[in-house]
């Protein structure tokens, strides 16, 4: 054990990956994107470039519904543009209009201004956690808002904010409770370094306590062999019954062959395209995800149209702009205190705190294919 803590994982970085959206990536739970990923842009996909952010006249009939994204920033731009083109396809369903504000770098408290000024009945946004941050200290008074990222763990959401958003946090409770059901007792927590995979393993840690778990085993993950070895001989003496891999994707390929027949569990950002090898070595390991990517031919989703985006970053980034859209639609005559429905992104419930606690599908890796927890 004493190898594996004076070990120091050497980060790998995706070269089309800016490391401008990393603020974004930790907060939503996603990997980062690029410039060159934009769907406006590469599939022509309903959207608003950021040389011309959109626009409003206040002068005209108010608005029921506004959207308000960072549409005009280099760094979020395409993040923002997978939000809308989800938005507005579920818009374009439901025959509604809703009206959108870009906005740039800084400029989010006015463009919140120009969307209460035009009398919007309920306003979508912001996506940035900076944002987030710099409207709460505004002090706006708003209409219901849909806020599409988080404050600080702990943090009041102002009044009138409720949140809806894809951190991963949620994902690691569910895998907890499920752990349990499934009757493990102990359980081995294999964890990266970066912020993102640290906060998932918290997460994870807390609820499987809550639920009535011992203590986890926790392993600092490395990538050379020797100390993937080392850990492999660790399980081996003190057997757990289940483990979880708060790794990357491509990470969590390399180290489930040294976790072995013990159950293992996951992230969503597991299901990123894995090529056939990384599918086969991920043989059994479970992990939630979001309908709109797990099963994309319910019936639910048959009106709403699947742009070709390049990766599942900018799909689920498409399905909670969907999801947005029907939580605005619901709140567009007034805020509500209960609010439950199944969504592109999950099962999503409105709780005490105002935010929306989402549920995802269960599924498995089974012989190089992804199918649902239990199928044989």
């Amino acid at each position: 054990m004493t190898a594996l803590r004076r070990r120091v994982r050497i980060a790998r970085f995706s070269a089309r990956w800016l490391s401008a959206v990393i603020a974004l990536a930790l907060t939503c739970g996603l990997p980062a994107l690029s410039a060159a990923q934009s769907p406006a842009a590469s599939h022509g996909t309903p959207g608003t470039s950021p040389a011309a952010a959109p626009t409003i006249d206040t002068r005209a009939a108010p608005a029921p519904i506004v959207l308000v994204l960072p549409l005009a920033s280099a760094a979020f731009g395409p993040a923002a543009e997978a939000v809308q083109a989800g938005f507005l396809a579920a818009a374009e369903a439901a025959k509604a209009m809703p009206t959108v504000i870009g906005h740039g770098e800084g400029d989010v408290v006015a463009a919140f201004a120009r969307a209460k000024a035009s009398g919007a009945r309920v306003i979508v946004g912001p996506l940035v956690r900076d944002d987030m941050k710099a409207l709460a200290t505004a002090g706006l008074e708003l209409p219901p808002t849909i806020a599409l990222n988080q404050l600080d763990d702990g943090t009041t959401l102002p009044t009138n904010v409720y949140a809806l958003t894809l951190t991963i946090d949620g994902e690691a409770g569910q895998l907890a409770r499920r752990a349990r059901e499934d009757g493990a007792a102990t359980v081995a927590v294999i964890v990266g370094d970066s912020p993102r995979q640290q906060r998932f393993a918290s997460a994870f840690n807390a609820e499987w306590i809550l639920a009535g778990g011992g203590a986890p085993v926790m392993f600092r993950f490395d990538a050379a062999p020797e100390v993937l070895r080392l850990m492999r001989r660790e399980l081996a003496r003190a057997p757990v019954d289940a483990a979880l891999l708060a790794v990357d994707a491509a990470d969590a390929a390399l180290v489930k062959p040294y976790v072995g027949a013990i159950p293992s569990y996951t992230s969503s950002l597991v299901n990123e395209r894995q090529p056939p090898e990384a599918m086969r070595d991920l043989d059994e390991v479970r992990f939630v995800d979001m309908p709109w990517l797990v099963d994309a031919n319910a019936a639910a989703f048959a009106g709403l149209k699947r742009p070709d985006y390049p990766n599942a970053t900018l799909d689920r980034l498409y399905a909670l702009g969907v999801d947005a859209f029907h939580v605005a639609q619901a709140f567009a005559d007034g805020p509500r205190a209960k609010l439950e429905f199944d969504g592109a992104t999950g099962h999503l419930s409105l709780d005490a705190t105002r935010q929306f606690v989402r549920e995802g599908r269960l599924m498995q890796f089974r012989a190089g294919r992804i199918v649902p927890a239990g199928t044989r």
